[in-house]
């Protein structure tokens, strides 16, 4: 099939082709509903059940894809995007919306230096060498240490930040950690997770440039802004049901108010009375990862039967 020509009519969504993020993109595509297939070594994947073609392509890439308009969705790392409007600030025509914080990816672009050194504030790397894959927005954090910079990338809005930076920036695509260790920089700006890699490589973390994680987001105008909202609704209703659990318990009704202040549910707790006079059952969203605890507490407060249920999907206000 030619694929290309078959775009016609079709809502573009730019999704990671490889990387940290692409597992959970795919994830969440398929608690959307969103059906493909990918054919081996194709970049483009037709959805089956909507008028909607899959673009993969580099995470790194998608802002620019969705900020020129070339594609309508796009997820990708909130860095990615910040990166992106560095290097390229948006207009009133160009540039990308976020729609959605996807919860996911999460990490921060640090200001990185070896441990056994003697540079221990980010002030110090002025007019040193420090590499980096991130090059827009590490000009834009050392041109305002050196008190020069704006945020569209310019000095006074006319010459371009690198021209006038005491700092001497260079751009590597990886491995920016080993830059140190053979003597390429002095200090570097790359993203961190876990830090396990940061702290094999002998580095720590001396300032925050960004914190990140993954996000929806759509050019300023979009093909089908219909759909746009509905696949939004649809990866809405798959983080929630991510994110909770339905707790459900019997209590009687003279302990109920001590119950629901423990679970008010995102808006209120649903309560149903019991064919036992005096009892009522309740059920209420509550966060997984607080579950254990808040099951603790119904128990001391006297709520029995507890259950605890998973939610496949929602559309929750």
């Amino acid at each position: 099939m030619d694929l290309v020509n078959h775009l016609e009519g079709r809502l573009l969504f730019a999704v990671p082709k490889k990387g940290r993020l692409q597992q959970a993109t795919l994830d969440l595509l398929s608690g959307s509903d969103i059906q493909f297939r990918r054919e081996t070594r194709l970049d483009i994947a037709l959805v089956k059940n909507h008028d909607i073609a899959l673009v993969f392509l580099p995470a790194a890439d998608i802002p620019t894809f969705v900020g020129e308009g070339r594609v309508d969705l796009g997820i990708t790392g909130r860095d990615q995007v910040a990166e992106h409007e560095a290097l390229f600030p948006a207009t009133e025509h160009s540039g990308v919306d976020e729609v959605l914080d996807l919860g996911f990816g999460k990490c921060r672009l640090q200001v990185q230096v070896p441990e056994k050194g003697s540079i221990t504030d980010a002030k110090e790397l002025v007019g040193r060498n420090v590499v980096t894959s991130f090059v827009g927005l590490t000009e834009q954090y050392f041109a305002r240490l050196e008190g020069q910079g704006s945020e569209n990338g310019t000095v006074n809005g006319e010459v371009p930040i690198r021209n006038k930076l005491r700092t001497k920036i260079k751009y590597v695509g990886g491995s920016v950690e080993a830059a140190c260790a053979l003597g390429v920089a002095d200090g570097i700006v790359d993203l961190v997770e876990s830090g396990e890699t940061m702290k094999a490589a002998g580095l720590m973390a001396i300032d925050t440039v960004v914190e990140s994680t993954a996000v929806l987001i759509k050019s300023k105008h979009p093909s089908d802004q219909k759909l746009v909202d509905l696949i939004a609704s649809r990866i809405r209703g798959v983080i929630t049901a991510q994110k909770y659990v339905l707790c459900q318990y019997n209590v009687r009704r003279s302990l109920l108010e001590k119950a629901t202040d423990i679970t008010p549910g995102k808006r209120a707790a649903t309560i149903t009375a019991l064919e036992e006079e005096g009892w009522v059952a309740v059920s209420s969203m509550v966060e997984k990862s607080r579950i254990a605890k808040v099951m603790d507490e119904l128990t001391a407060v006297g709520a029995i039967d507890i259950l605890v249920l998973s939610i496949a999907n929602s559309r929750t206000g």
